[in-house]
């Protein structure tokens, strides 16, 4: 069974282990200081018991960013960053945001192509952004106008 649960910083090393494994972005004090953002909420995407993806959201005036999101290589391409990316965009929706952001690197295709097919549009490039000399590409979803 799938579902999704928010993680708190107790589970801080659950979340440092994930990303170790996969994309390697953040360190452990990183991690930390992550949790102590204000509007900051972090979801664990759950099959079963075990946490096969994360996604960190936080929530500023009436936007929310992205600021990491993955799922377990073995389980890419199977839907479950779809239920998770959907789930997200609900929850947006329901606290009344008006758009959500979030950036990723250009040479990362399929996360391009991911994001994308849930209609994030690139509105920025930040040049020689990650440590790779790759760019980020600066993306946005709009929710709902504004009146």
């Amino acid at each position: 069974m799938i579902s999704i649960k928010q993680i708190n910083e107790k589970d801080i090393d659950l979340c440092y282990e994930l990303d170790s494994n996969t994309i390697a972005l953040w360190s452990k004090k990183q991690w930390s200081n992550e949790f102590k953002k204000e509007g900051i909420k972090v979801f664990g995407l759950l099959l079963a018991n075990l946490v096969i993806g994360i996604c960190v959201l936080q929530v500023v005036l009436d936007e929310a960013q992205i600021n990491y999101f993955v799922v377990k290589q073995k389980f890419r391409k199977k839907g479950f960053g779809s239920y998770l990316m959907s789930y997200l965009i609900k929850r947006c929706r329901l606290l009344n945001l008006t758009k959500i952001l979030l950036e990723v690197s250009d040479s990362n295709i399929n996360a391009e192509k991911f994001y994308s097919s849930f209609d994030f549009f690139t509105v920025g490039i930040r040049r020689n952004y990650y440590r790779d000399g790759s760019d980020a590409l600066l993306k946005e979803k709009e929710l709902m106008t504004k009146k």
